[in-house]
């Protein structure tokens, strides 16, 4: 089973661009028939506040653009779409979708980046969601979550062996990732996977260094800042030997 994590410098509200530089990506480095295949957060426009402009109710194309992908390549993908909610305030939303071009998930953000001015154009999210990948079950989240390790625990606590965390998340705290991405994994016993975008946006740098981490903190994969595709193996028996052989999640004390 391979995970491939396209790291891509995103284009300004520029969903056509981006689009090609998806493609270019992917064709450069084929994937494996029945792999997964993970996109930035909002990669069709960039972390963007403009919801009026971009939300896929207004400019249409990235949701059919991630079923295309799937198509074309027999492979599950995940990628981060800006939508609108019935109150016509934002969604920023992870969206999955299978070979068959079926909606597997459809996760809405549960922490938007209040300082950076999401939650004032954003709402969010209330539920946790999962979907099963060859027989392991994957949970998505999206960049500032990755701060709050209880949405992972209570994920754990419902069978999670892999996260897929997809993000817009700046050069300044490129530190802060990398470490909370091993943080999440070796706290869990569980694989996670980091998709990050590269390049620069009007206001920010970002550092790339989309990363895959397996159960025991080792980093499997580290993209570096450069746009760019990177790919690594993921073996379910490892996770659940792990957990087996090492059983800490058995000794959390459930406050409930």
């Amino acid at each position: 089973m391979k995970v491939y994590c396209c790291q891509t410098d995103i284009a300004w509200e520029n969903k056509a661009e981006n689009f090609k530089r998806v493609r270019a990506l992917l064709e450069q480095d084929r994937p494996e028939t029945g792999s997964l295949i993970v996109l930035p957060e909002m990669f069709s426009t960039g972390f963007s506040m403009n919801v009026a402009g971009i939300a896929e109710q207004v400019v249409p194309g990235a949701e059919q653009f991630l079923k295309d992908i799937a198509a074309d390549f027999e492979a599950f993908v995940i990628g981060g779409i800006a939508s609108r909610g019935l109150d016509r305030r934002g969604l920023n939303e992870a969206l999955v979708i299978s070979p068959e071009g079926q909606e597997l998930a459809r996760y809405v953000k549960i922490h938007p980046f209040a300082l950076g001015g999401e939650l004032d154009n954003y709402s969010r999210g209330k539920t946790i969601e999962s979907f099963d990948w060859h027989g392991i079950k994957v949970v998505p989240f999206i960049c500032y979550d990755l701060r709050f390790p209880e949405i992972f625990r209570t994920a754990v606590r419902d069978g999670a062996e892999m996260f897929v965390v997809i993000a817009n998340w700046p050069n300044k705290r490129e530190q802060h990732w990398v470490t909370l991405l091993q943080a999440r994994a070796i706290e869990n016993l569980a694989y996670v996977v980091g998709v990050n975008r590269a390049g620069t946006d009007p206001q920010l740098i970002y550092p790339g260094r989309s990363m895959v981490i397996d159960p025991h903190g080792a980093t499997l994969v580290d993209a570096g800042a450069p746009e760019k595709i990177v790919s690594a193996e993921i073996n379910p028996a490892t996770v659940r030997s792990w957990r087996r052989d090492f059983p800490a999640l058995k000794d959390i004390h459930w406050r409930d």
